[in-house]
């Protein structure tokens, strides 16, 4: 009969779990979501009528890369969120929040106020949270942080597009 219980305990623990890193990843694509709003409104307006470098990747490519990014997004953040009793936890999850207002603020300077230059300014803003979330993720769990690596490295991109963007109109 113990057994039993203890094969039951076990198989909630794993419910749980997979519900927690559910939440994570939704509550991620809630902000993909939301700064989507603002993008597709423009993208097949305003922002084809822009001049932009000849290595800017086709339109379709930016979904499934956010989407992707999001997912890892989430799943990192349910890895510091599980660490509940390590004191930087929390802080942490403060900053991850505040990051992704930031990664929904860039879609509304850029695709929704159509300004180019403020959303350079902001996504530089965003790329140092980035980094210094990846720090503190590393001090919680490292896979958290490699997780928010391709994120980094896609927010690199995006400022240099960006920046070039600026640069062309």
């Amino acid at each position: 009969m113990v057994l039993v219980m203890k094969k039951i305990k076990k198989h909630q623990e794993r419910k749980i779990k997979l519900l927690e890193v559910f939440i994570a990843i939704v509550i991620a694509q809630i902000a993909g979501f939301l700064g989507s709003i603002f993008t597709t409104s423009s993208i097949n307006s305003w922002y084809n009528t822009l001049n932009k470098p000849s290595w800017n990747p086709p339109n379709w490519i930016f979904a499934p890369v956010w989407t992707t990014l999001f997912i890892f997004m989430g799943i990192a953040s349910y890895l510091i969120w599980r660490n509940k009793r390590n004191p930087l936890s929390k802080k942490t999850l403060v900053l991850y929040f505040i990051h992704l207002i930031f990664n929904i603020l860039w879609s509304v300077f850029f695709f929704g106020l159509k300004n180019p230059f403020m959303a350079l300014l902001e996504i530089i803003a965003l790329w140092i949270i980035i980094l210094v979330l990846i720090m503190k993720f590393y001090k919680i769990n490292k896979t958290a942080a490699y997780l928010m690596i391709p994120y980094l490295a896609w927010v690199s991109f995006a400022t240099i597009l960006n920046a070039s963007i600026v640069i062309l109109n």
